[in-house]
């Protein structure tokens, strides 16, 4: 029998590797969806739809995936989970139509819903003083987004867009088939037989969640549509190859996932308020950079009109990205520290509600995203949006918390918190 300290290492591990797994499916649309909008002559909301579809399952199972693993454990529907999902992502191989691929979006867009199941399975296994380390080190996961911008267009060079779907639900199933048999489940951390559903969800009456909604709906939600927005926009904007582009987009994705980690070890140290309000402000700053177009003017001067170019260079433009991923990685992890020390014994259907929010923000961005440039012609209304969306947040977080609360925490989030 292994030991506890070696049950939660392979946990964690086996956790995180195959939670990176289903992020990288559930974002393969971010590069794919740009072979497949030329070969259909997709307008760009349509683009969004089509990359935004998988999130909408993987936001609307999260909540009712999250309490079957507090009820049945996680290992199990985390298991059952990945194997659903094998045949639909081998099927997109074969579509020819749009709604073909939004049908079939929608199922393996269930691989999105591992986050919850995975964040209550392992936090399970740590104490409370490690629990914000040990979410954000499996939060990493997100990385994912990431990892199919190195590999999907290294796929599609080689062979062809097909051969994605084909290389990622064989993919799957091997995670699948690893993970069952180097994880444990531990029968203590399920919730009792005689609990209810209906009693997992009273917690969500706390005007808390509503809060933590927000916050992850910018956080993740805004980290999910820029993830599958930014490859067509360096694409679009800065007349990048396929390959380059991903690649450069990669520079969001990479420490937005990475970087999750050293999110939950601030979120311990530092308390999940300190940290959720500077990420807001940071995020903030740079959105204001990135929304400024691309601009040409005619000036007249005493030795006549004078031509002046105003806009963000590529390389300025990957910086500020680059800041942004680094801010969104730290959020993620803080929202989730908030919730495991406010909601212990149900952070599978409060993670699960939390996460819901975080991912039909990341459903509806990407629409909202194509609608804006479709309306007004102008790339960087994107980050228009979610500039305003991030300065919404920072006057509620204001008025709800930072009014009452020292900058500073002191290990954990301030108790105002649960006062209101």
């Amino acid at each position: 029998m292994a030991s506890v300290k070696l049950q939660q290492g392979l946990v964690l591990g086996m956790s995180t590797f195959a939670f990176t797994i289903c992020f990288m499916i559930w974002m393969m649309f971010a590069v794919l969806g740009v072979p497949v909008k030329e070969l259909l002559q997709l307008n760009e909301t349509q683009f969004g739809l089509l990359a935004a579809t998988p999130v909408l399952t993987g936001s609307l199972v999260r909540l009712p995936l999250g309490m079957l693993t507090d009820k049945f454990g996680g290992r199990i529907v985390f298991f059952l989970l990945m194997m659903v999902c094998v045949l639909p992502i081998y099927m997109i191989s074969m579509a020819t139509e749009f709604w073909h691929f939004l049908v079939l979006g929608l199922f393996v867009g269930l691989a999105g819903g591992s986050f919850s199941v995975g964040i209550a399975y392992v936090a399970k296994w740590f104490t409370k003083a490690k629990q914000g380390t040990a979410m954000g080190v499996f939060g990493a996961g997100n990385a994912g987004a990431a990892l199919t911008k190195f590999v999907a267009p290294a796929i599609i060079a080689a062979s062809s867009w097909q051969m994605v779907p084909k290389v990622y639900s064989l993919i799957m199933f091997v995670t699948a088939l690893l993970f069952w048999f180097f994880t444990y489940e531990d029968k203590d951390h399920q919730v009792s037989s005689s609990v209810s559903f209906a009693d997992q969800l009273k917690s969500l009456k706390d005007p808390r969640v509503l809060r933590y909604c927000q916050y992850y709906s910018i956080v993740f939600g805004g980290y999910v549509a820029l993830a599958l927005w930014m490859t067509k926009y360096y694409v679009q904007e800065y007349s990048f190859d396929l390959t380059h582009a991903a690649l450069l987009a990669a520079c969001f994705s990479l420490p937005g996932g990475v970087l999750r980690a050293v999110g939950g070890w601030m979120s311990d140290k530092w308390g999940a308020h300190s940290v959720t309000w500077w990420v807001m402000w940071v995020s903030w700053v740079c959105l204001f950079l990135l929304s400024y177009p691309q601009t040409e003017m005619v000036i007249q001067t005493v030795d006549g009109p004078q031509n002046f170019s105003l806009g963000l260079s590529p390389t300025v433009f990957t910086i500020l990205i680059f800041i942004v991923g680094i801010a969104f990685a730290f959020g993620k992890a803080s929202v989730f520290k908030y919730i495991s020390d406010d909601f212990p014994q149900n952070i599978g259907s409060v993670s699960g509600i939390v996460g819901l929010a975080g991912g039909m923000g990341g459903f509806i961005l990407p629409i909202m995203f194509g609608a804006l440039v479709d309306l007004t012609g102008v790339r960087s209304s994107c980050f228009m949006l979610m500039y305003g969306v991030v300065w919404v947040s920072l006057i509620w977080m204001y008025l709800s918390e930072v009014r009452k609360t020292p900058m500073m925490g002191q290990g954990s989030h301030s108790p105002v918190s649960n006062a209101s």
